[in-house]
């Protein structure tokens, strides 16, 4: 039975092989959603734009609410774009983990063929889900540059803060899309666990705000980091907490390996069980 390296080595070699076939899988699926819409890819560009302004109306309409002791003060309309730098990170690690687990199902096309680096798949999700990610931002620096009149030089940072983000996404991707082939519940309660985890990271309120003892419990909160760090570079202004920003990155760079280590390994039942 043939099998495959866990390597580190061989994980960067196969995506630098295989990067054109990655960007091209991921544009046909970022377009490929849109398909026999009667605005196709426009609505990447709706969608962002329906959100802030349904976020705008609630948060500074209907609840009155502003940011209170997690960052400056502001108007209502700068507490939906901050709530919106929150959503924008959740959103991309949501979608991807809630594609996971039928990842390998949905392609049983590419695991019968023998050629196919199957490791790219949560590559090719990922990106997909960047290219999303990418309008949402420039959605976000418009509405920012409107409310606030200025957008901090501290915003070139973020793709720093994305970093971390992208590189655990992608392992959590391998380990749920491994164990989906054999055990498909998993792909059931993975939605119920992203939407929890959306009320228990910072997005509609500053982890100042919360009780000093359960400010450590947020922060074991995968989201948090990348969260609170895009609202400093991107919103007020400040650069990345560099120390976290380590530890964050060593964290995630064990899980990636732990994930893609664990799909290397279940890979070669794939197809028994498909």
């Amino acid at each position: 039975m043939q099998s495959f390296s866990a390597s580190p080595m061989y994980l960067l070699a196969s995506m630098a092989k295989n990067r054109r076939l990655m960007f091209d899988l991921a544009r046909r699926d970022a377009v490929g959603r849109y398909k026999g819409s009667m605005l196709g890819i426009l609505w990447s560009l709706l969608t962002p734009l329906l959100m802030l302004s349904v976020y705008t109306f609630v948060f500074s309409g209907v609840f009155k609410s502003r940011w209170g002791s997690g960052g400056p003060e502001g108007s209502h309309a700068q507490f939906a774009v901050v709530l919106f730098a929150g959503m924008i990170m959740f959103n991309v690690f949501s979608e991807c983990l809630n594609r996971a687990p039928t990842m390998v199902l949905a392609n049983t096309n590419f695991v019968k063929k023998i050629i196919f680096p199957l490791e790219i798949l949560p590559c090719v999700y990922l990106l997909s889900a960047l290219f999303h990610l990418c309008v949402s931002i420039t959605i976000l620096l418009i509405a920012e540059f409107l409310v606030q009149g200025y957008i901090p030089i501290t915003a070139f940072l973020w793709p720093l803060v994305l970093l971390p983000l992208c590189i655990l996404i992608l392992g959590i991707s391998w380990l749920l899309s491994a164990t989906g082939v054999f055990l498909r519940d998993i792909g059931q309660t993975i939605g119920i666990l992203i939407t929890a985890l959306m009320f228990l990271s910072p997005i509609f309120f500053p982890v100042a705000s919360l009780p000093p003892r359960f400010q450590a419990f947020v922060y074991w909160n995968p989201l948090t980091f990348p969260i609170e760090q895009s609202r400093n570079v991107l919103i007020w202004g400040n650069s990345i907490d560099w120390f976290a920003w380590c530890i964050y990155m060593a964290l995630s760079a064990i899980v990636a390996w732990v994930g893609f280590a664990w799909f290397q390994k279940t890979r070669k039942g794939f197809a028994d069980v498909l």
